[in-house]
């Protein structure tokens, strides 16, 4: 049955950086693929693939092929990304809410890093007025000094408006590489984020990339390298950690005339991409070559405790120290029952317990994250050792090994869906489909 669009935008029921990913592999295949070849490149489970394709050609007025095996193909215009765009309310509106949401994080970063500098100056304000008031005790019926203004001084808006510059960040960031001093205190507390953000869909991407362009069979040793296996001794313990790969693209265990037990992943073996040469004497260190770089295996990175340099760190830890210091004082100061708590001393008794709050947890939270940092670097690197010494048994593989790689190569089999293999097609009129189908048969049967 031929997909039609209908009055909702199909797409707009997809997860964005599912459709995103589909796009991008539907993009990078030349706009004429099968469910394998953007499962595959885009690193989606099948049905994600599937639900994606079908949205997008109900959305841009794409349309289906189907092979003289049942292979269905999916074909976009040249302009479907235009026509999306036309119809999606949600694609308009999405790069403006990630501006704003960049924008909130933005202000959340300066913020806390204003914050310390706004602590500071109403702890050390406090305790100039607290001293001040009792030194002038004698002197209640006279105008004292003003220490009112003085706070707004140092709250007016106009000294602290360079701190909320982002157009400056943004025109320094890319020269200096370095983050404004504001921003360096967030980072000092709470960190720079996750660093392997997002890495979880490079690595199904490798995955995926890896077993088509090896024709949809490979040795579980052969993934290894890209997924999380526990060795001992330098061996792998059980194939068990190839079972997420066989959920997401649909394998099965096949049995070769050894013995040995490979994997076979159908759906990537069809592609409607141009197919290239055979690889089977891609083992041992050819497979260096092949697979190339930095993807022999994968690789997470450890976290960081701090973006920031040692110099900035020390002044952001000396300024956290200052106000601590202030705010030990000032409580000790606040307790003298012979300072009245009226005007700005109120106000500061008011918020004192959140100013202490602050002080403590400007050092709590960094020695904290800094043991949760230790561990999970710990872990990195014990997964990314054991990945490695998977892809180093690759490089330089044993006799079984060996014969077990060019097994999987023997069986692979890749299938190019070609024009020629085209029976149907969603675009044109089903009669005249019908009338070359029955003139092609009759060819056949004359010859």
């Amino acid at each position: 049955t031929a997909i039609r669009p209908g009055g909702a935008v199909e797409s707009d029921k997809l997860p964005s950086d599912v459709r995103k990913r589909a796009m991008e592999a539907v993009d990078s295949c030349g706009g004429r693929v099968t469910i394998g070849d953007v499962a595959g490149r885009a690193g989606l489970k099948l049905n994600e693939a599937q639900n994606a394709l079908q949205a997008l050609a109900a959305d841009t007025e794409g349309f289906l092929e189907v092979s003289d095996e049942g292979d269905v193909l999916y074909v976009f215009p040249k302009d479907y990304r235009a026509k999306l765009v036309g119809k999606s309310f949600r694609m308009k509106v999405e790069p403006l809410l990630e501006k704003a949401k960049a924008g909130a994080e933005y202000v959340a970063r300066v913020s806390f890093g204003t914050a310390l500098i706004a602590s500071i100056v109403l702890v050390y304000t406090a305790i100039v007025v607290a001293l001040s008031s009792r030194s002038e005790d004698d002197n209640r019926g006279r105008r004292g000094r003003s220490y009112d203004s003085g706070f707004n001084f140092y709250f007016s808006p106009t000294d602290l408006f360079w701190y909320w510059d982002p157009y400056y960040y943004r025109r320094r960031r890319p020269q200096t590489n370095k983050m404004k001093f504001v921003e360096s205190i967030f980072s000092f507390v709470f960190g720079d984020g996750d660093p392997n953000q997002g890495i979880e869909e490079e690595r199904w991407k490798l995955i995926g990339q890896y077993i088509a362009s090896n024709g949809g069979v490979v040795a579980a040793e052969e993934l290894a390298p890209y997924l999380d296996v526990e060795t001992s001794g330098g061996t792998l313990n059980d194939e068990t950690y190839i079972l997420p790969v066989l959920l997401r693209y649909e394998g099965q265990p096949v049995i070769d005339e050894e013995g040995n037990i490979l994997y076979q992943f159908p759906s990537l073996q069809r592609t409607a991409s141009t197919p290239r040469s055979g690889r089977k004497e891609y083992v041992g260190r050819r497979w260096t070559d092949f697979v190339g770089g930095v993807d022999k295996f994968f690789k997470e990175k450890k976290w960081q405790f701090s973006n920031t340099s040692i110099t900035e760190r020390a002044m952001v830890a000396g300024l956290g120290g200052l106000n601590l210091f202030g705010v030990i004082f000032l409580g000790a100061i606040l307790k003298d029952t012979s300072i009245a708590p009226v005007g700005f001393i109120k106000f500061i008794t008011g918020i004192f317990p959140l100013l202490q709050i602050y002080a403590g947890s400007f050092f709590a939270i960094p020695l904290f994250r800094w043991f949760i940092v230790l561990k999970t670097n710990a872990d990195i690197e014990k997964r990314n050792q054991a990945r490695q010494q998977c892809a180093r048994a690759l490089e330089l593989p044993d006799l079984s090994l060996r014969r077990k790689l060019l097994s999987a190569r023997d069986m692979a089999q890749r299938t190019f869906i070609g024009q020629d293999r085209i029976v149907y097609s969603t675009d044109r009129d089903l009669v005249e489909q019908d009338y070359e189908a029955q003139e092609w048969d009759k060819r056949f049967r004359e010859i």
